[in-house]
């Protein structure tokens, strides 16, 4: 399974961040480009500690056995998913600064360590999870817009 740890696979994703357009619209959903963008920044900073988001109580029953459900095969994270609510963005901003700090975001997992991460909605994670899902997520955003 593809993780954010490869130097090669944070390549791809980010060849694949830099063919977007701020006209590019979603194939489901209902963010719009710059929208996922910020969604996609304030993710990464939440992995690498730069933020942090209260716990939800549908997380803590419901968390663990929703990331195994994502991470248990290859297979892309489904359409239309639920997200915390800080991370429903609205309004614009500046498309090229966003994805720039995405991209400078995903370079940077090549010094990660966050040993105490616990997702908002998954709870504590391994490294190895928090790798495969950050890959899926950014996958799923860039097919979203079909990158």
């Amino acid at each position: 399974m593809e993780t954010i740890f490869n130097q090669k696979t944070i390549n791809l994703l980010t060849d694949r961040i830099n063919q977007l357009k701020t006209t590019d619209n979603a194939q489901w959903g209902e963010m719009n480009a710059y929208q996922m963008l910020k969604h996609c920044t304030l993710s990464e900073e939440m992995f690498q500690g730069k933020k942090q988001y209260k716990r939800l109580i549908m997380g803590k029953l419901f968390g663990k056995m929703a990331l195994n459900g994502i991470l248990k095969n290859d297979n892309p994270m489904k359409k239309n998913q639920p997200t915390h609510p800080e991370f429903k963005i609205k309004g614009t901003g500046n498309f090229e600064i966003e994805k720039a700090k995405w991209i400078d975001l995903l370079n940077s997992y090549s010094d990660f360590f966050n040993s105490n991460f616990v997702h908002p909605f998954f709870g504590k994670m391994s490294k190895d999870e928090i790798g495969k899902y950050v890959f899926k997520h950014t996958d799923h955003h860039l097919r979203q817009f079909g990158r």
